[in-house]
């Protein structure tokens, strides 16, 4: 359980986070707002909590045992690029060359950035991914898990659902996927472009279990992930959250998936966070 001064220090870090998100992207004139705000408690509390997280340049017996993690929903890559940054896999200062040419920050995560163990994007292939993961780590005897953050949205690709059904089959009670359930995509809401709901029930029904969650409700997210690390069965986690969570114009806004605030947009939502 977190403490109260834990608690506070991570709504500190999720606010730093989503400043941080606001300004890469303005700087950028590129990327994706809604979605890397939405996962900010997720990727925050996960990173900073849950995770045993490694880089490169340490010991070889800790980086080969440390956590594995998959951004499925690549393109969320600021949130992710903000909480590397906080745990010192690069210098805070880089976080400006997001989505820059030649930038190790690139619009969808790289290997050649520190932190980084996949290139990610192409929406629908993180779990099937993660799957292969968690299958290595077991053959070598690591304890290591593997987590994985999914869209909503890319839940309509077929290929995610022949991973539920691999992850199961082979038992991989080492991976957690983690649904950021915003319900919006880039076309709009995901239950109109095509219905996911029963959303828990199909995936039980592939045999996992299956938790759902207020993605935004950092005791929970801390509990609940901690509770799927010991499970000895793949478990999913269902986060509902808000889209653009945090400026209240860009909040359960489908128009703020991959659009760069103009500098009015910008000051106004900034201001919020003062």
């Amino acid at each position: 359980m977190l403490t109260e001064s834990e608690i506070k220090e991570l709504e500190a870090l999720c606010k730093e986070n989503r400043k941080n998100i606001l300004k890469m992207v303005y700087n950028a004139q590129s990327g994706h707002i809604g979605g890397a705000m939405s996962s900010v408690e997720l990727l925050t509390v996960l990173y900073h909590k849950c995770m045993k997280t490694c880089p490169k340049w340490t010991k070889d017996k800790d980086f080969s045992n440390r956590d594995r993690f998959v951004l499925s929903k690549g393109h969320a890559s600021s949130i992710l690029y903000s909480v590397l940054a906080q745990l010192g896999f690069f210098p805070k200062e880089d976080l400006m060359s997001f989505r820059i040419l030649g930038s190790k920050l690139q619009g969808h995560p790289l290997p050649i950035c520190c932190g980084i163990d996949v290139a990610t994007g192409s929406l629908g292939q993180g779990l099937s991914i993660a799957c292969g993961m968690a299958m290595g780590l077991r053959l070598d005897k690591n304890p290591a898990n593997v987590f994985c953050l999914m869209g909503d949205g890319e839940l309509q690709e077929g290929s995610v659902w022949e991973a539920f059904m691999h992850g199961a089959h082979e038992n991989l009670g080492n991976l957690v996927a983690i649904i950021d359930r915003n319900r919006l995509q880039i076309d709009g809401c995901t239950e109109n472009v095509k219905t996911l709901d029963n959303l828990a029930g199909k995936i039980k029904a592939f045999n996992w279990d299956v938790i759902e969650i207020d993605g935004h409700n950092i005791p929970e997210i801390y509990e609940t992930i901690e509770k799927a690390k010991q499970n000895d069965k793949p478990t999913a986690i269902i986060a509902n959250t808000v889209k653009g969570k945090g400026v209240s114009f860009m909040e359960n806004n489908a128009g703020w998936h991959g659009k760069a605030p103009n500098k009015e947009d910008f000051e106004r939502a900034i201001a919020e966070f003062e």
